[in-house]
């Protein structure tokens, strides 16, 4: 088992799954964190305020999800669409993920268990 503190992620628009295999300090095996849904607006009074609407609840969706990966060496994010290579950029521009390894790919619809397996396959644990 990989000393290395190791997390995965499968986003989409609705919600994040996060693997990882440390919690505050210890590497040990893969576990599931809880999903973080994501905030989805509806009815705005125009365009824009819909837009802005949107970009908030984004980074707050982000916000959440950079939390369970603080402290995370390497992190393998996937899912449908194009919601991780935003993730991505969003932790490149974030100090604290600045040296995080991130490698990405892409998945259909999955159950947690399935997700659980895939991460464990992808770091060969």
């Amino acid at each position: 088992m990989s000393e290395k503190k190791l997390a995965g992620l499968w986003i989409d628009q609705t919600k994040a799954v996060v693997v990882k295999n440390h919690d505050a300090q210890n590497a040990f095996k893969f576990f599931l964190c809880s999903p973080v849904k994501a905030v989805i607006q509806h009815g705005n009074s125009s365009e824009n305020a819909g837009n802005n609407a949107e970009q908030t609840n984004k980074a707050k969706f982000f916000k959440e999800v950079e939390h369970l990966l603080t402290n995370s060496e390497e992190v393998y994010i996937t899912g449908p669409g194009t919601m991780q290579e935003e993730l991505k950029k969003h932790l490149e521009e974030t100090a604290q993920f600045k040296n995080l390894k991130v490698k990405l790919g892409t998945d259909q619809k999955m159950s947690d268990e399935q997700f659980l397996e895939e991460v464990k396959k992808h770091y060969n644990a």
